[in-house]
């Protein structure tokens, strides 16, 4: 009976080796091209290096100030996460435990806003918060990746804690525990899975963006690691092999943090899944 079995497992297999190629190849050629000097790079992207030339990496590392931008990301990073997941949890329980009119309004109100798109509201955004003197200032982009982080959290974490039986509360609450207690001690460490899937979203999110740290922190010394990237455009022109040296810099720090939480990645998306 197993026999049979054997040519569709081969052929499954085959498929997800395929699209994990498929999937790499963007980063593969990145990698190759980091060695190249930029006029082989023109001349045939898609060509393996003629030899492994770090140089590009020590140029990188140079004209992007990486340990400054590594440095900037890592802070506004962690704080807007553990922001996001902290408010976002909390909200999360206030809306599903207490039974308001005003939370349903509120909760409804949080999914609207999840359909606006951010292009629609950067420039108001920007020039609201400039009229304020609010900008170049990471206290300011955080609290825009709160705004922009939290109703997708409040959300995800509200249909979690809807399944979670509220007699574990109760047990703690005859126990003599606070309302706050009871939610740090009991509630939170069940909503682990659902955490440690937020926590990979958010995480590769406000490391890997672009867009609104650029049109919020102006300063040189302010800029985070996607943002140095830009030292290698010119009017006229982009260094090419330098660039892709610094895209790899940029993407090892969220790779290594994967490999290390990977069992925890994986079990907290599995569990989830089966909550």
């Amino acid at each position: 009976m197993r026999k049979p079995r054997q040519p569709l497992a081969l052929a499954k297999s085959f498929i997800l080796y395929a699209a994990l190629f498929v999937f790499l190849i963007p980063f593969l050629l990145v990698l190759m091209n980091s060695f190249k000097k930029t006029q082989y790079f023109v001349e045939n992207p898609i060509a393996l290096p003629r030899s492994l030339d770090f140089s590009n990496y020590v140029n990188a590392f140079e004209n992007m100030g990486f340990l400054q931008a590594f440095v900037n990301s890592t802070i506004i990073t962690v704080i807007g996460v553990l922001l996001i997941l902290v408010f976002s949890s909390m909200t999360g329980y206030l809306f599903v435990r207490f039974k308001w009119k005003v939370n349903t309004v509120l909760f409804f109100v949080m999914l609207a806003s999840m359909t606006i798109p951010f292009q629609v509201i950067m420039i108001p955004l920007v020039m609201i918060y400039g009229n304020m003197h609010l900008l170049n200032m990471k206290a300011s982009l955080l609290f825009m990746y709160m705004g922009f982080g939290i109703p997708f959290g409040v959300f995800t974490y509200h249909g979690f804690i809807k399944g979670i039986p509220f007699e574990l509360e109760e047990s703690a609450f005859m126990e003599g525990s606070s309302r706050l207690r009871t939610y740090f001690h009991v509630v939170l460490p069940l909503l682990k899975p659902v955490t440690v899937t937020l926590l990979v979203l958010d995480v590769l999110w406000i490391w890997n963006d672009y867009l609104l740290p650029s049109l919020v922190l102006l300063s040189p010394d302010l800029k985070t690691l996607p943002l140095s990237t830009y030292a290698f455009f010119s009017s006229y022109s982009v260094d090419y092999s330098p660039l892709m040296a610094g895209l790899v810099m940029t993407i090892i720090p969220v790779l290594v943090l994967y490999l290390f939480l990977q069992n925890q990645i994986i079990k907290g998306i599995t569990e989830g899944a089966l909550k």
